[in-house]
């Protein structure tokens, strides 16, 4: 309890307040009201405008893919990111269940059937060797792809999630997803300037997606981006995202299914803005885990940090505890003082409607979700 104490009198100090604490905040110092306002004075406020294309450019630089796509949020980019890679009703998805709610839901939207695999204990993410265990165990490749001998489905994709913007092991789990033909779709929605290996989060499957939720590092409020170096089906993912509409000078002229997924050039200003100060927030908070780092190991505790070859964007920082009951009790006692703290998410499969997926042994994610707990992580 006494750690807990000097825990809460640390934090308030590195925040300077003693007024509560939030878990993320956004930090809007650079030219969000300019660039906001020059929306609102040309009257392009909706889905075409300057900023949404100059959002995509910036994207696509970022992560130093060749297409970017703007979206409403990151929960529907990756619907589509999967239905562009061959998701149909009823193929099943890899995943792990160590995840926000979103990843798993947006395999639902496609009628698909979520299968939860463990995750690595130092990344958080999604485990090269489970997945490669489940696959030699229920995989069977055919002429047309990879199916479950158990369930009789095709396996259809890979999505693994790059928790609190801490990379997984990328290039064991793309090795693995090759040998089995299996597509991967990167959920970095928590990994904006994450690195692996010199390289941005996001960049290394079939496509990436990331989220700018207003408690993300960058954010517009709500919005998402999917990246990809397939120029064609970057293309595609526009085209299914604004309503499937062909280009006709008056016309509505739409062929197939579509989703009015765009994001409006309000927001697309809003991220612009945010993402020309990316490289000072992620300075910022570089520091702050420094000094958590220091702080929590001279007190017993373990600080999450970046493994090696990555360079984690220390989104949400975390803290792991003994057990849950100690979990508990730092939830309780933070909270209480006005310092908000937040465990890791339940596992997918406690989730009603997630219930019955098929899973392995879960023994990584088991242990984390008893012990990892998240503390105030804003840019100061």
């Amino acid at each position: 309890m006494s750690n807990y104490q000097e825990a809460i009198s640390f934090i308030k100090e590195s925040f300077g307040t003693n007024d509560f604490i939030p878990l993320h905040v956004p930090h809007f110092g650079g030219n969000e009201k300019k660039y906001l306002a020059d929306t609102i004075d040309t009257t392009f406020v909706s889905s075409v405008g300057a900023y949404v294309d100059q959002f995509e450019a910036m994207m696509a630089s970022l992560t130093t893919t060749k297409k970017a796509v703007a979206v409403v949020n990151g929960t529907a980019g990756i619907q589509i990111a999967l239905k562009l890679s061959g998701v149909k009703s009823g193929d099943e998805v890899l995943t792990q269940a160590l995840t926000f709610v979103a990843t798993a839901n947006a395999i639902a939207y496609n009628n698909a059937h979520p299968v939860f695999i463990d995750v690595d204990l130092d990344t958080m993410g999604l485990s090269p060797k489970a997945v490669e265990a489940f696959l030699t165990e229920f995989g069977e490749l055919r002429s047309d792809g990879c199916y479950n001998k158990k369930s009789g489905r095709r396996i259809a994709a890979c999505v693994p999630m790059h928790t609190f913007g801490f990379p997984v092991h990328l290039d064991k789990l793309l090795e693995v997803c090759a040998q089995w033909n299996i597509p991967v779709i990167e959920d970095a929605a928590e990994s904006l300037g994450s690195e692996y290996k010199g390289r941005q989060t996001g960049s290394f499957g079939q496509s990436g997606v990331f989220s700018f939720n207003g408690n993300k590092i960058v954010t517009c409020g709500g919005g998402g981006a999917i990246v990809t170096n397939d120029i064609k089906l970057g293309e595609k993912g526009k085209y299914l995202t604004t309503t499937a509409k062909i280009p006709h000078p008056y016309e509505y002229v739409h062929d197939e299914l579509g989703y009015n997924y765009r994001m409006p050039n309000l927001n697309a200003a809003l991220a612009c803005a945010q993402l020309e100060q990316l490289d000072a927030f992620l300075q910022n908070k570089r520091v702050l885990a420094a000094e958590y780092k220091t702080f929590f190991e001279s007190k017993g505790i373990h600080f999450r940090t970046e493994t090696p070859d990555t360079k984690a964007n220390y989104w949400l920082m975390c803290v792991e505890l003994e057990d849950k009951k100690e979990r508990d009790l730092f939830l309780k006692y933070t909270n209480e003082s006005a310092v908000m703290t937040r465990p890791i998410w339940q596992l997918m499969f406690r989730l009603p409607m997630y219930r019955d997926c098929q899973k392995d042994s879960q023994e990584h994610a088991l242990f984390l979700e008893e012990r990892i707990v998240n503390i105030p992580s804003s840019v100061r």
